[in-house]
């Protein structure tokens, strides 16, 4: 193999691979606004000008759980640029395409569609940003799927066990199985995998000359005991597992000695965060795969706007000065000028001769003042850096390590900045902040009827999703069925209630019942929202990818935030209408002013319960409120394609793969990280035996 066509014949699978793109973050910045447009437009370009088989992307090619009209046609404009044309593909895909595409009325990959001419075909799976939601379960992806431009794959619609089935491809002699998992709650999926409730399929036959790709989007680092997963929880016949979700780039492909397969961590295309995870270089990746062979060539990207972050301590430099010297707050300033001075000239010589790169940098300097230090004004500082980078308002970040932890005796006046690490505030969760809550209260102000897992995902959805009757309608759902359960119990004495009633709740905790209800309780809030008016296409950009939590087939995402902050930003509800126009009355509720609904506050939320007026058919029982969803195809138009895929392999071809068996075949995957000779990128023999 001498030549770069004599590599890519027509026995080698091209695969371009790409992670959290978080297409629309900081779009109304006036400096890094088109930052995520220009890095997707580079990425299909890539994809494109390589001639790529098709493109891998493992999640979060959205920002927000609702992305704008801008940040949608940006989208849609870019990805009928590259990936649509009469470039002929010469893959098949061999299995059964309604079980792999199950989320679309249009249940087959999309070059194989009559009415679409598409060149390059783009495959991804849910992230936990762009992840679905609703009663229909629908996600911005499945827009882009409707439209024929992406092929959404890697969606499980139980919450009791999760079955992968692959998309089994072939190119020549070379076959290859790919699965995807989109973002699961990492609290839910580890239970799930220590229970033995995932399974991941094989087909029966030849099972050694498949290469098995994997893509999921999950934290992979240990943010907590269960809320990560674990790579030994894969299964130990993956030859590459694609990890989204983190957004360090380490994309060069480590082998896992446990489980023999290989894990590559693309991270993201574009900085969520100033964290020091994503000051790495951005990086995509193009996979070749021929037979049981792989190759992994790192491609960086040049779009990316350049980050850099240095961390200063301030009791470090005592030669210079000491909290006692005068004028101390001045020369700490001057140092912190000097060490910003030197990020940006070494931004300036990265950035010469390469003129794609952004001009103005990502800078940080972080300060620890432990000592007796005193700090100084940020703003007045950031103003001499105003023309140069592209974050002044964040350029210094003053931190202290905590000394000593106080004892907590008065929860009115709990400082909790001190429970917290300093540095681990920025990617602090909604969530976290309410178990902290409890955890440090007293006795007397715990929950008696709630728990703190529900509570933070009440508060989680009034905060990121704009919800305003989530923790309302939970506290009213969690009422009901507590009412209910002393009825049935008989419990009369106030001791006895009392006692019941924290046995009933303590039952619940860290259980599916919980999450159920949980669920239900955000399907009632759903139910009751009040309609704004909307036009065609509000319908469809919003509606659509509604951001309430799901109905029961669907599981409600926490907000995994990996190494990024991704700080849902503030979002306009009006849809055209004034404050004074009326809108239409919700589903059996009273008609309110707009103006009064955007202005609640949490704790508004929380006393409405006690001041609603009883709607209308209250004694209707909860079940008849539930949604059904009809999965039943009988109705569903079929159009017959031009180019009918081969004979899929039927389900019963498969194997049941359990994720905690253990493999009795002894293979391996052969892998060439050896960036200089990319000649021959298929060094090394076929297989290799497992120790």
């Amino acid at each position: 193999m001498s030549s770069e066509s004599t590599l890519d014949d027509e026995h080698t699978f091209k695969i371009l691979i790409a992670t959290d793109i978080h297409l629309g973050y900081l779009e109304k910045d006036a400096i890094r606004g088109n930052d995520t447009y220009n890095t997707l437009d580079e990425i299909l370009k890539c994809a494109k000008t390589n001639q790529v088989d098709f493109i891998l992307l493992g999640g979060d090619l959205f920002h927000e759980n609702k992305p704008s009209r801008r940040c949608l046609h940006n989208c849609i404009t870019m990805l009928r640029k590259y990936c649509m044309g009469d470039t002929p593909i010469h893959f098949n895909i061999l299995s059964d395409q309604t079980i792999n595409f199950n989320t679309t009325q249009f249940p087959w990959v999309n070059y194989q569609d009559e009415n679409l001419n598409i060149s390059i075909p783009a495959f991804s799976i849910h992230g936990n940003h762009d992840d679905p939601t609703g009663a229909e379960g629908l996600c911005a992806l499945d827009l882009l799927s409707a439209s024929g431009l992406v092929n959404h794959f890697g969606h499980s619609q139980s919450v009791e066990r999760i079955e992968i089935s692959p998309i089994l491809m072939q190119k020549g002699s070379t076959k290859l199985a790919l699965y995807g998992l989109g973002s699961i709650p990492d609290e839910r999926l580890y239970r799930m995998f220590v229970n033995n409730q995932v399974t991941m399929l094989r087909p029966k036959e030849d099972q050694d000359e498949w290469f098995n790709l994997f893509t999921i989007h999950q934290n992979r680092s240990k943010h907590g005991p269960t809320n990560y997963i674990p790579e030994q929880f894969l299964d130990e016949f993956l030859d590459l597992v694609v990890w989204g979700h983190e957004h360090e780039c380490l994309i060069t492909p480590t082998r896992n000695e446990q489980q023999l397969f290989y894990v590559t961590q693309p991270g993201s295309s574009v900085a969520t965060s100033l964290s020091p995870g994503e000051a790495a270089k951005k990086h995509i990746g193009l996979l070749r795969v021929k037979g049981r062979k792989m190759n992994l060539q790192k491609i960086p990207l040049k779009t990316a706007r350049q980050f850099f972050i240095q961390d200063v301590v301030l009791a470090d430099y005592q030669d210079l000065f000491t909290p006692d010297t005068p004028q101390v707050t001045k020369k700490v300033e001057s140092l912190c000028y000097a060490k910003v001075t030197e990020m940006l000239e070494e931004a300036e010589r990265e950035r010469l001769g390469c003129p794609l790169t952004p001009e103005k940098p990502l800078i940080r300097l972080r300060v620890d003042y432990s000592g007796g230090f005193e700090t100084f004004n940020t703003s007045r500082f950031s103003q001499k850096f105003v023309d140069r980078i592209a974050n002044p308002k964040d350029l210094i970040h003053f931190l202290r390590h905590r000394e000593q932890k106080e004892d907590i005796k008065d929860d009115v006046n709990v400082d909790y900045s001190k429970l917290l690490k300093t540095t681990a505030v920025e990617g602090l969760r909604v969530e976290d902040l309410v178990k902290q809550y409890f955890e440090a209260a007293e006795q007397t102000v715990q929950l008696s009827l709630l728990t703190e897992q529900g509570m933070g995902k009440a508060i989680q959805e009034f905060v990121d999703k704009d919800e305003k009757d989530a923790i309302e309608e939970l506290i009213t759902y969690q009422l009901e069925k507590t009412q209910r359960h002393l009825q049935a119990r008989g419990v009369i004495t106030e001791q006895d209630i009392d006692t019941e009633i924290r046995l009933y709740r303590d039952s619940k905790k860290n259980t599916t019942e919980e999450e159920n209800e949980i669920r239900e309780a955000f399907n009632r809030a759903k139910a009751h929202r009040e309609p704004a008016d909307l036009d065609i296409f509000d319908e469809l950009a919003d509606d659509a990818m509604d951001s309430d939590e799901g109905s029961v087939p669907f599981s409600p995402p926490v907000r995994g935030r990996g190494r990024a902050s991704r700080a849902r930003g503030g979002r306009g509800r009006g849809k055209g209408a004034t404050a004074s126009e009326p809108k239409p009355t919700g589903r059996g509720r009273s008609q309110k002013p707009s103006a009064t609904t955007q202005s609640r506050s949490i704790m508004q939320a929380f006393q409405a319960t006690s001041q609603r007026s009883s709607r209308s058919g209250a004694a209707t029982s909860y079940k008849a409120e539930e949604v059904t969803i009809d999965d039943s195809d009988e109705d569903i138009p079929v159009m017959k394609a031009t180019r009918p895929p081969p004979k899929p392999t039927s389900s019963s071809s498969f194997t049941k793969y359990s994720s905690q068996n253990q493999s009795q075949s002894s293979r391996g995957v052969a892998f060439d990280d050896s960036d200089e000779d990319e000649d021959n990128p298929f060094k090394g023999p076929s297989r290799q035996t497992r120790r």
